[in-house]
């Protein structure tokens, strides 16, 4: 099947939080989901479910776990036992229940306990909000902007040693995304090795987050950090989700996957009678997401959807890079991976914040740069995951307001 991504599809009858948040001669490029209808596939699961209309208590499919073991393994070389895998709805659940696992007891033979959390910043801003809602404290360390002494094609880079100096005595977790959001990094082996490392010797758990896994553009590939090495496997929980590649982040359906049986224990027990399980329909689009190779009658490593989409956000994002960095004052770097774009605004001398400026003077709605923590002051994030011509006109609004002024 061909998928037509050209097509503009107007969201705001179905209550949609990207675009009816802002009135209606606003260009919605903010909330990190596409603006293209899902694979026919899941339309078509979902449809047969609403078609028996009977919506009672339900349970996982039978074929899900076998399912994700298979595909862990064909593209990671990463075998996960059954048990290991823990559905949840939501990664942002996720990573909130593993730092509760993680700093309510002593847990991996840690003595000490500790209730601290580190994070990479600019970072995606749920992470640096799960202190408040966990009560442990934030150890952040800042991402070295491309130009601020790198060397590394121009892009984000970690300073290990940074990343060192930020782990305190009491720091127990740190979350991981990757791919990342929102500077579009894709980290290399070497980079997790160097991490992994680091976190092993200070006794750190690590929690991953991996939802845009599959999103990631020609000469990178993506690899989970918990498939490196038995040791580092047995310290890492790994969050991963069809949400973001399938485009069903509203039905709510993702995994935890906890090969150690001591860290799954105490992260069932944090759910235990506050988070649900995955409703009925969460759980019939991850099944049809995941099974679309074996429903089109694809090849072996074909997956029609993943392909195609891939190709349409490697243009978007190619055409977004040159537009920006078209633009005086604006500038960014080419993301690896994800539909975002990381745009620095700090030359553009705008006197307001920038993503007020684009809302009041464009008329396009994007993400503020500061809410993604320290390193994101002065920039904005873009949602390329929208028909071409939706950028073309946003972009243009852009440009337009920043010469008028």
């Amino acid at each position: 099947m061909i998928y037509d991504f050209d097509e503009i599809i107007d969201r705001r009858p179905t209550d949609c939080a990207k675009w009816n948040v802002y009135d209606a001669d606003v260009i919605a490029l903010w909330v990190a989901d596409m603006d293209f209808r899902s694979p026919q596939t899941v339309i078509d699961a979902l449809r047969c479910r609403v078609d028996h209309g009977i919506f009672g208590y339900g349970m996982e499919p039978p074929e899900l776990r076998p399912l994700l073991q298979e595909r862990l393994q064909r593209l990671y070389g990463w075998h996960v036992d059954a048990e290991a895998l823990v559905f949840v709805p939501g990664v942002v659940v996720g990573f909130n229940l593993a730092t509760h696992a993680v700093i309510e007891g002593k847990v991996l033979g840690n003595a000490k306990g500790g209730d601290g959390l580190l994070a990479q910043t600019p970072v995606y801003y749920p992470i640096l909000r799960v202190p408040d809602n966990t009560g442990c404290a934030l150890n952040s360390m800042k991402l070295t902007p491309p130009g601020a002494g790198t060397a590394g094609n121009g892009q984000y880079q970690i300073d290990l040693d940074a990343f060192e100096a930020a782990i305190g005595t009491r720091t127990r977790i740190f979350v991981l995304c990757n791919p990342h959001n929102p500077v579009g990094r894709v980290f290399t082996r070497a980079e997790l090795e160097a991490m992994a490392e680091i976190c092993l010797r200070h006794d750190v758990v690590i929690c991953s987050d991996e939802i845009h896994c599959d999103l990631v553009f020609p000469g990178h590939q993506h690899l989970p950090i918990a498939s490196l090495d038995p040791e580092i496997e047995a310290r890492t929980i790994t969050l991963m989700a069809p949400s973001k590649t399938y485009n069903i982040a509203g039905l709510h359906a993702s995994v935890a996957i906890i090969p150690n049986p001591e860290l799954r224990e105490r992260f069932l027990a944090a759910r235990q009678g506050i988070v649900p399980h995955l409703d009925i329909m969460g759980f019939a689009a991850m099944l049809a997401a995941y099974q679309v190779r074996e429903r089109t009658g694809a090849g072996t490593d074909d997956d029609p959807w993943l392909e195609q989409v891939l190709r349409y956000l490697e243009g978007n994002r190619d055409f977004v890079f040159d537009a920006v960095n078209e633009i005086p004052g604006l500038s960014m770097t080419r993301p690896e991976g994800t539909y975002l774009a990381w745009i620095d605004c700090k030359e553009a001398g705008l006197e307001q914040e920038p993503h007020e400026f684009f809302l009041e003077k464009a008329r396009v709605g994007l993400n503020a740069g500061a809410q993604f923590g320290p390193g994101g002051e002065g920039y904005v994030r873009l949602n390329f995951g929208c028909p071409r011509a939706t950028l073309v006109a946003a972009l243009e609004r852009m440009r337009a307001a920043l010469e008028a002024r």
